[in-house]
């Protein structure tokens, strides 16, 4: 499923081809797609069409799409002409969601499932399509409600202190300008858990999965199962500082990919996985280990029905972990 760095890849993109245009028509090719949509295809693009796209935010791994000008008569939306969202188009991209630009021209994908029209704009194509091969993704209309802290609900280019009503219960991501650290850790060493089960909590912190968990983990030198209550300071900075140094080099490589599934807007893989130092890698040897002249190979743990890669040398498992 795309981490943080692969959404983040995916807003950067929309950003620059979708912001101040205008939806004109919606598609929608397989009614499954929006299944979270009550009111179903018909009430799904009359909400769209004639809305203006004023932004694209991200939080953690969640990723909608502000729109004002929404059309008259919709409840709760405020007046036609009205230039301040509170509503926006959410896009869940599950385990195989693509958001691609096209043109018209450009045949239709196979497992294309809704497709939307944007008013013209000099060089940019003309379609914004959602593909999805596995159907765990969708789009959904969502309300925009205040954040509880006044600051702005996510990463965007005009921020705004609002928040999709589906993503207010995740907490800010590592990239977040907002996020505290302070409160992380305090919530963190009220914890009974593993470290990388805290990790993985949205309520806690969001955008962190479980490829770049491990990764920071293997930088920070610390275990999955070290139990959270026992995390110093220094070493909760640590982890969380690695977590945002190994995404944001994933998000200059253009995220992980290990198949093609996950793509940005323009239909092209990233490859971070060839600089992973931990996930996918047992059996091999721990390269910090090698460089340090030790002999170490990296390890593979069953961990919530999916894997943990540690290195045995210099990530020690603790006496009393917790998984």
């Amino acid at each position: 499923m795309p981490e943080l760095p692969e959404v983040e890849v995916v807003r950067r993109g929309l950003v620059r081809w979708v912001r101040g245009r205008t939806i004109t028509a919606v598609e929608v090719v397989d009614p499954r797609s929006i299944r979270r949509h009550a009111l179903g295809p018909e009430d799904f693009a009359g909400n769209l069409e004639g809305a203006r796209v004023v932004d694209v935010v991200r939080r953690g791994k969640f990723l909608w799409l502000p729109l004002a000008d929404i059309p008259p008569g919709v409840p709760g939306r405020g007046p036609a002409g009205n230039s301040v969202p509170n509503v926006a188009l959410m896009a869940h991209l599950g385990m195989s969601g693509q958001l691609l630009m096209q043109d018209a021209t450009v045949a239709d994908e196979k497992h294309l499932k809704v497709r939307l029209r944007l008013s013209p704009a000099a060089g940019m194509p003309e379609q914004l399509r959602f593909v999805d091969q596995r159907i765990f993704g969708g789009l959904f209309l969502t309300s925009l409600i205040p954040t509880p802290d006044g600051a702005p609900g996510g990463l965007a280019e005009t921020p705004l202190p609002l928040i999709a009503e589906e993503a207010a219960h995740i907490a800010r991501d590592p990239l977040d300008p907002y996020f505290s650290f302070d409160a992380f850790y305090r919530r963190l060493r009220n914890r009974k858990t593993g470290l990388k089960r805290a990790l993985l909590d949205q309520g806690l912190v969001s955008g962190i999965g479980n490829i770049y968990a491990d990764e920071a983990l293997w930088k920070a030198r610390l275990h999955f199962a070290r139990p959270t209550d026992t995390l110093r300071r220094a070493e909760a900075e640590r982890v969380l500082d690695a977590a945002r140094e190994v995404m944001t080099d994933a998000l200059a490589a253009g995220g992980t990919s290990f198949d093609s599934l996950y793509v940005n807007v323009n239909g092209n893989s990233g490859y971070f996985d060839r600089s992973l130092n931990a996930y996918g890698r047992e059996g091999k040897e721990c390269r910090r280990c090698t460089a340090a002249g030790l002999s170490s190979v990296m390890r593979r743990d069953q961990f919530m029905n999916r894997s943990s890669y540690s290195c045995p040398v210099c990530q020690p498992r603790p006496r009393n972990g917790r998984w």
